[in-house]
């Protein structure tokens, strides 16, 4: 993660454990002694793949500074269940403050990275890459994009200022895709902006209108047919990428991909992401 990322993280742990601890953690507080020390190991029960302990680490140290977190795996490995991820040394009260925050986040994030390894390995031998959404929750995103990496997968934009993609609402308030892509380059050229431009197509008449016009970097097919996704292919001609989208799951990547689009942009990785199963156990405390 960049300088500017590493202040999301850090913004986002703050926030959690403000709206989870508030004032402290009375629980902890009255069962467990000041001066306890305690180690605990995260365990995984279930098979997926792991994202996010470099971020669990930092919601322990938050809890405690002097919390040593000693991590068995790196992002984007692989486990089976039953076998423990990370263990976790420190302030036996700290660790159990910190440990809701810390699962919820690396459980997101693993189940995330476990999904979009799913979705990359059904593409395996093609050509295409798989490529995350805007549909992350609000404030997460720099946690949601960064477990899609772990898991294989390529991140598309991540917000509205780093890239211009030209979608149906836009194309219907311009008059039609030349001109919303006009407005786009003079609007870039005025601001001396140098970014992406993308252009959201329904059909193959859109297609070669977007062909059409400069400044175009990628084109997007949005719920094309298969047969039309391939003919949309042929007449792109590798002149600019080609990414499909739209409602594309497992059961469909396949053929998808074997039509020669450069990406597949599926929501699904971040909206709708089951949270891996993982735990934290005491296994000693003195």
């Amino acid at each position: 993660m960049n300088t500017q990322e590493h202040g999301r993280v850090h913004r986002i742990i703050e926030d959690a454990l403000r709206e989870d601890a508030g004032m402290g953690d009375i629980t902890g507080d009255a069962t467990i002694a000041g001066d306890a020390h305690g180690v605990a190991e995260l365990l995984c029960k279930e098979p997926g793949t792991i994202a996010g302990l470099d971020v669990a680490a930092l919601v322990f140290q938050y809890c405690d500074p002097s919390a040593v977190f000693g991590p068995r795996y790196e992002d984007g490995a692989g486990v089976r269940a039953g076998e423990v991820i990370a263990v976790v040394r420190g302030s036996a009260r700290a660790l159990l403050t910190a440990e809701r925050t810390a699962l919820n986040l690396l459980q997101r994030m693993s189940g995330i990275a476990t999904m979009t390894r799913r979705y990359v390995e059904a593409v395996r031998g093609t050509h295409a890459r798989i490529t995350d959404t805007r549909k992350t929750v609000p404030g997460l995103r720099v946690l949601d994009k960064a477990a899609v990496r772990a898991g294989g997968g390529v991140n598309h934009r991540f917000g509205l200022d780093d890239m211009v993609l030209i979608k149906d609402n836009h194309i219907a308030s311009a008059g039609g895709i030349t001109e919303a892509v006009r407005r786009c380059n003079a609007y870039l050229t005025a601001h001396a902006l140098r970014i992406p431009v993308e252009v959201e197509t329904t059909s193959l008449e859109q297609v070669r209108e977007a062909l059409a016009c400069t400044g175009i970097s990628r084109i997007m097919l949005d719920n094309f047919s298969l047969p039309a996704m391939r003919d949309a292919v042929l007449v792109i001609d590798h002149r600019v990428e080609v990414e499909a989208s739209g409602g594309i799951t497992l059961d469909t990547i396949r053929p998808v991909a074997e039509t020669g689009v450069d990406l597949i942009s599926v929501g699904a990785l971040t909206h709708s992401v089951r949270a891996l199963d993982i735990s934290l156990d005491f296994v000693s405390q003195v």
